[in-house]
């Protein structure tokens, strides 16, 4: 096996080169991770217009605590309201749900039948 990089040559057994330290486990991937999620008001999970829901499966947490935060700057500060309705405004709608890797319970291997 030889890096992908500096063509050293490498061991089977070897994640990183040692010439180089690049990662020979994965050749093909970015050095650097690019965001796969962008910023939208979900049209699927909305009760008003879909700011709370985008913002919480941007941030990857509960709908529900997303919105009561932004009660809480709303009422609390008053910023929540002109937030609510700037975010309203710029944030572009997404129609789809996001896909999910979902594997089966049974490890995603088909019954077979006799």
């Amino acid at each position: 096996m030889f890096c992908t990089r500096c063509g050293s040559e490498l061991r089977e057994t070897d994640r990183f080169c040692c010439q180089c330290g690049a990662n020979v486990a994965a050749p093909h991937s970015a050095p650097y991770p690019t965001p796969g999620r962008q910023l939208v008001r979900t049209m699927w999970d909305k009760k008003i217009a879909g700011v709370c829901a985008g913002f919480a499966h941007y941030f990857d947490c509960d709908v529900t605590l997303m919105r009561v935060i932004w009660l809480l700057l709303a009422f609390g500060t008053g910023l929540g309201f002109i937030g609510y309705v700037v975010a309203w405004i710029v944030m572009p709608k997404s129609y789809s749900p996001p896909a999910t890797n979902v594997v089966p319970a049974n490890g995603g291997v088909q019954p077979t039948s006799f």
